[in-house]
């Protein structure tokens, strides 16, 4: 199972040296590095174990104005392998580094005492102790990278510690945060980094987040060594052709497309080691990424207002910082609505996912929570929403239907985007533009008897156009065939229309054409009356306009 471990411990203690011996590799790399004799970067080494087990290890600085490096190499390790100088003891930087550790919820791991050779057997006997208590229930390994001393000890304590991991998920969506990003000759652009989920081969396309970057894997390496494919848990360099340099940094994460959202909140259940008052702005380590954030307090949650974006995913944890250690927490939701509610942040520790969703939201959306696929919601389309919102939906489209005009029994749809997946889960039917229940048709009921007057008016004007002012019951008879608007609030009888329609198709094709004037003489009526028609019978396509006659359209004469 591919592991990485990752060092912690004070400045000077030994953690370098350790991690020489045991690998033998340099792990400090930059120059200044080795001029002043300290990590100031991390450094990563291939850890082998006496049963051929390979671990991954990540050496990071001690000194305390690098803790911010010592975190970005700490958020992707399974095992910590905390150093202790025999002749000091704990100092600060192994209390912030430990501290560390306990918040981003690494439980296993090894203490190693180092430069046993160097002190006196009473000294090692009280660190020892000391280290015991530090780190309850750790192995205590005393070491020397001079002599070489516990070094078979510490590497077999290392592996019956990484026996109790949980192996990360190889099925989840591939994550990769990146810590290191350069170019080499006639490889281009690499970037290295610890895969926290899923896996990476050669040709895959993944995006690069937060800048939004599609980029193809050309090339993948654990620990220099060429592999097909790489998995979760793994120290990995990936060689991404077509990226300049600049386009990628520390911080940047690889993702499988689609899998996670860069959010520019989290919500987070809230651990602290020193007092945070509520709206402090504070440094926030996520993955090897740190952003510059506010802290709003919900009882013992938070929500962080980030100033740039994090791809984060439920479970994962966090270390806020301010010169400082002040504490750290697991994300709750990634990409939560912007809020303050303490119940919300409880029905999220719970697992009580589905209690967020009540109206429609994409499931997709929800697939950072895990909450999509719950019995408890339902489905409809690419939505998920609550059965008591379908409920309340269905009762409410119900009960506007039952008071909608009876000449027109139907009501618009809702115009969200979600109508036409969940419309036939609320009881009705779609007919054009409006919704309606199954079978309802409009009736006249009370307004018969305006129906029959308007019909009688009608007939009596002929062609002669008339005023209608309800509107309600015009379009109903419209809709029956009883009479045809035409422009400015006007209709005439459907009879007279028809009668209309035949002087003009006659005429058109007698003559080829007709005009405004001669439409007057054939109806016998004024100059409005005939504009007001052959206006709707270019709106029916009958006719179309050209210049100042009409002509038939090419489907008026085929019929």
């Amino acid at each position: 199972m591919p592991l990485t471990v990752g060092t912690a411990g004070h400045i000077d203690h030994g953690k370098t040296w350790l991690v020489r011996a045991l690998t033998g590799k340099d792990t400090d790399r930059l120059p200044e590095e080795r001029d002043r004799g300290i990590s100031i970067d991390l450094g990563y080494a291939p850890l082998e174990l006496a049963d051929g087990r390979r671990l991954s290890l990540v050496d990071v600085p001690g000194h305390e104005r690098f803790v911010r490096n010592m975190v970005a190499g700490a958020t992707g390790i399974d095992l910590f392998l905390l150093v202790i100088d025999a002749g000091e003891g704990a100092r600060p930087q192994t209390h912030e580094h430990l501290a560390v550790i306990r918040l981003l919820g690494i439980e296993h791991g090894v203490v190693a005492v180092t430069k046993a050779d160097a002190v006196e057997p009473e000294l090692l006997d009280l660190v020892v102790e000391e280290a015991r208590e530090l780190v309850s229930g750790a192995p205590v390994v005393v070491t020397s990278s001079k002599t070489g001393q516990g070094l078979d000890e510490l590497r077999a304590a290392l592996g019956e510690v990484a026996d109790r991991v949980e192996q990360r998920s190889a099925d989840s969506p591939t994550r990769l945060f990146v810590d290191r990003a350069f170019t080499l000759r006639g490889i281009g652009t690499v970037v290295t980094g610890t895969l926290w989920s899923g896996s990476i081969g050669e040709g895959d396309v993944l995006r690069a987040e937060p800048q939004g970057l599609d980029v193809r894997v050309r090339s993948v390496q654990v620990h220099d060594t060429p592999v097909e494919r790489a998995q979760a848990g793994q120290r990995v360099a990936v060689a991404l052709p077509g990226v300049e340099r600049r386009q990628v940094a520390r911080g940047d994460v690889l993702l499988e497309p689609g899998a996670y959202r860069p959010s520019y909140r989290l919500d987070i259940t809230l651990e602290e080691v020193a007092e945070i008052p509520d709206g402090m702005r504070l440094h926030v380590h996520h993955g090897t990424a740190e952003h510059y954030a506010r802290l709003v307090r919900a009882g013992r949650f938070a929500q962080l207002r980030l100033a740039s974006p994090a791809v984060a995913a439920r479970g994962d944890r966090i270390i806020l910082r301010e010169r400082t250690t002040l504490g750290g927490g697991g994300v709750l939701d990634p990409n939560p609505p912007r809020h303050s509610d303490e119940q919300r942040f409880e029905l999220l520790e719970r697992g009580d996912l589905a209690a967020l969703v009540h109206s429609p939201v994409r499931a997709d959306s929800l697939r950072h929570l895990g909450a999509a696929e719950r019995d408890n919601l339902i489905r409809a389309g690419g939505w998920v929403f609550s059965a008591a919102w379908l409920e309340e939906t269905r009762a409410d489209i119900h009960s506007r239907l039952a008071a909608a005009d009876p000449l027109d029994p139907g009501i618009p749809p809702p115009p969200e985007p979600w109508a036409r997946d969940i419309l036939p889960l609320l009881g009705v039917e779609r007919r054009g533009a409006r919704v309606y229940l199954p079978g309802a048709e409009g009736s006249l009921g009370e307004r018969a008897e305006a129906a029959q007057a308007l019909e009688a008016e009608l007939e009596a004007s002929g062609f002669t156009a008339v005023k209608v002012l309800d509107k309600e019951l015009t379009s109903y008879l419209e809709r029956a065939g009883r009479l045809v608007r035409l422009g400015d609030g006007l209709a005439v009888g459907t009879q007279a229309y028809e009668e209309a329609k035949r002087l003009v198709l006659e005429e058109c094709e007698r003559e080829g054409s007709i005009t405004l004037a001669r439409l007057r003489d054939l109806i016998g009526g004024g100059r409005k009356q005939a504009q007001l028609l052959l206006e709707r019978l270019d709106a029916d396509g009958l006719t179309r306009r050209v210049g100042d006659e009409r002509v038939l359209r090419r489907r008026a004469k085929s019929g």
